[in-house]
């Protein structure tokens, strides 16, 4: 029998993990699941606890929490499990945006459980993100720009607010509405140091909560999906930024959609980068794709 290895971050959503995660867990146990359960302590700690348990041996992880969690637990696994026999992870999204879950039409824990107990496993891709320090992992969205900045003020200030806090955000940082370069190489292309509101390379389609970002990526197809919004006017932007929940965006005037397996950045500094929800402080060098390197259940 599988035996699965819960990571509960009692933090995520502003708390609401830590309340309701017991309950969760022993729904699983009752519907057959062998389940030991470890709570995390600190930010960081759920890839410390991910990357002692797959030394372990362990192979099945499920994280309690949200894409946060889940990324902390990814970053224990990789880079170690790049090669080999991919490692399994389920996700019971108790936290803020809970994004990822969003590609196979599930939405809200109840439905997470239903599909946990199914058991149905899908290959995943993942994003390996080289920078200045070191190596991170995504299965999710890597976005520069805006929505690195309305992610930071989400969880500076929003965050007990659940889905409607990066509602909030945006409307803050649209004030500030700005364009920077990021230059950057497509697949070895030619350099692109045109200024933008924001790029996001995905491997999802959603990001906090319900934005489709990306509305035509597909988790494993070995392909990232790469988003560009140029510059335009304050008003502009923010009369057309709903459209975004429906993913109609990249149909608009100044919105760049394209695919590729590696891209390349040529950055001259450090510049807050949110990946799955996290947002950090990186100069980042490339992100590349390890077609289905992982397994999801859902």
């Amino acid at each position: 029998m599988t035996k699965w290895l819960a990571i509960v971050n009692p933090a995520a959503g502003g708390g609401r993990c830590g309340e309701r995660a017991d309950e969760a867990i022993e729904t699983l146990r009752r519907g057959g699941m062998t389940i030991d359960v470890v709570r995390t302590e600190a930010p960081g700690h759920a890839t410390t606890l991910a990357r002692d348990a797959a030394a372990s041996g362990r192979t099945h992880f499920l994280a309690v929490g949200g894409d946060g969690t889940t990324f902390e637990i990814l970053n224990g696994l990789f880079p170690r499990r790049e090669a080999g026999e991919p490692p399994t992870v389920a996700m019971l999204p108790l936290g803020t945006g809970n994004s990822f879950l969003r590609d196979f039409g599930i939405e809200g824990a109840e439905a997470a459980m239903d599909a946990i107990l199914r058991a149905q496993s899908h290959p995943c891709d993942v994003l390996r993100i080289d920078h200045a320090r070191g190596v991170l992992h995504s299965i999710n969205i890597v976005g520069v720009g805006f929505s690195a900045d309305v992610g930071a003020l989400t969880n500076r200030r929003y965050k007990h607010l659940g889905a409607a806090g990066y509602v909030v955000a945006v409307l803050r940082t649209a004030i500030g509405l700005r364009s920077p370069t990021f230059p950057l190489r497509i697949d070895g292309g030619a350099l692109d140091a045109r200024p933008a509101i924001l790029l996001s390379f995905c491997n999802s389609r959603c990001t906090a909560g319900t934005m489709r970002m990306a509305p035509n990526a597909e988790v494993a197809d070995g392909m990232l999906d790469v988003i560009r919004i140029g510059p335009r006017s304050r008003l502009s932007f923010v009369s057309a930024f709903p459209s975004i929940f429906a993913g109609r965006h990249v149909k608009k005037e100044g919105v760049e959609e394209a695919r590729a397996k590696r891209v390349e950045l040529e950055l001259d500094r450090e510049v807050d980068t949110m990946i799955d929800g996290e947002v950090l402080p990186l100069r980042l060098r490339s992100i590349e794709v390890v077609p289905g390197a992982l397994r999801v259940i859902a």
